[in-house]
C-alpha cells in the first residue's frame, strides 16, 4: 500500500527523532558507564554509587528538557513528584494521636547546643521545658476566642459610656438652645454596649434623640400601606387638622403631604451638627477630639480618645407612639419611602434574647457575641451585621434544645449552618416581622462570596477563630 508524501515525510521525521534520541541515549550510556568504572578507582563503592546516582538524574532531567511528551505522562509525574513530596521525613516527627496526652521525649540535642551534665540515675525521668502541645477541640477553641477576641475590658466599656454621656448633656443642651421652639425628650445612650451585646471593643454608641410629638394629633400608618409599600417603615400621619389646624404642632414645619418627614429632619440636625455645634471646645471640655462624619448619610460623631475610638450614632426617633410602644427611626430611606419612619426591632430582639436566657441560664447572648466577632474579624463576612446574626440566634433561641456553655460549640455550627441555608435561598425573615427579607439589600456576588466563606468555616471551624 503506497503511503501519502505528507505521511511519508511525518513517518520519517518521528522516526529520525526516535532514532536520535537512542543514539544520545547510547551516548550518554557510554558516558556513565566511563565515569562510574573509574570513579570506582578514584572514590571506591560508596562515592562511586552517590556519583552515579548524580549522573543519572543529570541524564532524566536532560531526557525531559529534550524530548516530547504526552500530557497524560505530565500529569502522573506531576502527582508522583507531589507524593515523593508528601512522603519526605519532617525533621520533627510529631507524635501518634495515641501518645499526645503522653510526655513527649525531649530530641536529642544538636552538636551546636551546650551539653548539659550526664543523669546518674536511670529512674528519674527528665523534665521537659514545656508541655507537649495538645489538640484543642472546638469548644475549647471557642472559650479562647471568646476570652481574647469577644471580651471587652470594663475600664474601656465604663470610659465609653462615660463619654457618650456627657456627649449626650452636650447635644440636649444645645438643641435646646438652638431650637427651643422643638420639644424634644431626655438624650438618652444605649445600645448594645449598655446590653452587654458588644463584642470586641466599646466602639459604638446609640444616642436616641426622642420627638415630644402631641398626644392625639399623630397616627401611624403601616408602610405597607404607602405608596411606598415597604414593610420595614411606617408613616406619622397628622390627624385632627379640623380642630387643630396645620402650625398648631411644632413638628407641622415638617410635613409633607399630611406626613412628618423624616428626611427634613434629618437635613436639619445634619447642618446643625455639621455647622454649628463648636466642636473643638466640647472636645477640649471632655478631653478628647469630635468630630461629625459627613461621609455617611446618618448622624454620626466620631470620638477619638487616648484611649479608644468611639462612634456615636444620633438616632432621631419617635417612640412609643401606639399602643405597641414601637420605636421610629429616622433613617435615610431611598426612593418612595424616604420621608417614612424606619422601625427598629433591636430593643424588641434585645429583650426576647435576654427573656429566653433568663428562662434557661442560656448562652444565646453569648453565641450572637460570637458570631459578630466571627464576621468582625473575616472580610468575606463583614456583610453580615448584627441584625442578621440576631435573627439566627433568635430563630435558634426558641428551639427547646441544650444552652448550656457545654453545648455552645453545637449551637455555633448550627448557625452556621442556617445562615448557609438561608443564604442558598437568599431568604432571612425578619423574626419580629417575616414579611422583611434581611437579605434582599445584598447583590448576588455578595451572597456567592459569604456563601463560600462560610462553607469553608463549616469545613474547618477553627480556621474562623
Amino acid at each position: 500500500v503506497g503511503l501519502s508524501p505528507n505521511l511519508d515525510r511525518q513517518t520519517m521525521a518521528e522516526f529520525s527523532q526516535k532514532r536520535g534520541k537512542r543514539r544520545g541515549d547510547e551516548g550518554l550510556g557510554s558516558m556513565v558507564d566511563f565515569l562510574l568504572a573509574n570513579a570506582r578507582l578514584v572514590l571506591g563503592v560508596g562515592g562511586a554509587a552517590v556519583l552515579g546516582i548524580a549522573t543519572l538524574a543529570v541524564k532524566r532531567f536532560i531526557d525531559r528538557a529534550t524530548s516530547p511528551r504526552d500530557e497524560d505522562d505530565t500529569k502522573g509525574d506531576s502527582w508522583k513528584e507531589l507524593s515523593l513530596l508528601k512522603a519526605t521525613p519532617h525533621l520533627q516527627p510529631r507524635p501518634p494521636p495515641a501518645a499526645l496526652s503522653q510526655p513527649v521525649l525531649p530530641l536529642a540535642p544538636s552538636p551546636s547546643a551546650p551539653e548539659g551534665p550526664a543523669e546518674t540515675d536511670p529512674e528519674v525521668t527528665p523534665q521537659l521545658s514545656s508541655p507537649a502541645p495538645l489538640c484543642l477541640t472546638l469548644q475549647e477553641r471557642l472559650l479562647a476566642f471568646e476570652r481574647d477576641r469577644v471580651t471587652i475590658p470594663a475600664a474601656q466599656v465604663a470610659l465609653a459610656k462615660q463619654l457618650a454621656g456627657d456627649i449626650a448633656l452636650e447635644l440636649q443642651a444645645y438643641f435646646r438652645s438652638k431650637f427651643p421652639e422643638l420639644p424634644f425628650g431626655a438624650f438618652v445612650p444605649g445600645g448594645p454596649l449598655y446590653d452587654g451585646l458588644q463584642a470586641g471593643a466599646a466602639d459604638h454608641v446609640r444616642l436616641l434623640v426622642p420627638l415630644v410629638l402631641e398626644p392625639g394629633l399623630w397616627s401611624l400608618v403601616p408602610g405597607v400601606d404607602t405608596v411606598a409599600r415597604d414593610p420595614r417603615c411606617w408613616a406619622v400621619r397628622r390627624t385632627q387638622l379640623e380642630f387643630c389646624p396645620r402650625g398648631s404642632s411644632p413638628w407641622d414645619r415638617f410635613l409633607v403631604g399630611g406626613y412628618l418627614s423624616s428626611r427634613i429632619l434629618l437635613e436639619l440636625l445634619r447642618k446643625a451638627l455639621a455647622a454649628s455645634v463648636n466642636w473643638p471646645a466640647i472636645g477640649s471640655l471632655l478631653g478628647c477630639l469630635i468630630w461629625p462624619s459627613m461621609a455617611s448619610e446618618e448622624l454620626l460623631l466620631e470620638v477619638q480618645h487616648e484611649r479608644l475610638e468611639l462612634t456615636v450614632a444620633v438616632l432621631v426617633a419617635v417612640p412609643g407612639a401606639d399602643a405597641d410602644d414601637r420605636l421610629l427611626l429616622a433613617w435615610p430611606l431611598e426612593g418612595l419611602a424616604g420621608n417614612l419612619w424606619l422601625q427598629d426591632l433591636y430593643p424588641v430582639e434585645a429583650a426576647r434574647l435576654r427573656a429566653l436566657d433568663d428562662h434557661d441560664a442560656g448562652t444565646r447572648r453569648r453565641l450572637l457575641l460570637l458570631l459578630c466577632a466571627v464576621c468582625r474579624g473575616c472580610s468575606a463576612l463583614g456583610q453580615l451585621g448584627r441584625g442578621h446574626l440576631t435573627q439566627v440566634v433568635l430563630r435558634l433561641g426558641e428551639d427547646n434544645v441544650d444552652w448550656t456553655e457545654e453545648a455552645l460549640g453545637e449551637r455555633f455550627l448550627q448557625a452556621l449552618e442556617l445562615l448557609l441555608g438561608s443564604l442558598e435561598q437568599a431568604s432571612l425573615p425578619c423574626h419580629f416581622n417575616p414579611s422583611v427579607n434581611l437579605f434582599s439589600s445584598l447583590r448576588e456576588e455578595e451572597i456567592d462570596d459569604i456563601g463560600y466563606a462560610l462553607y469553608s468555616g463549616l469545613q474547618e471551624p477553627e480556621g474562623l477563630l
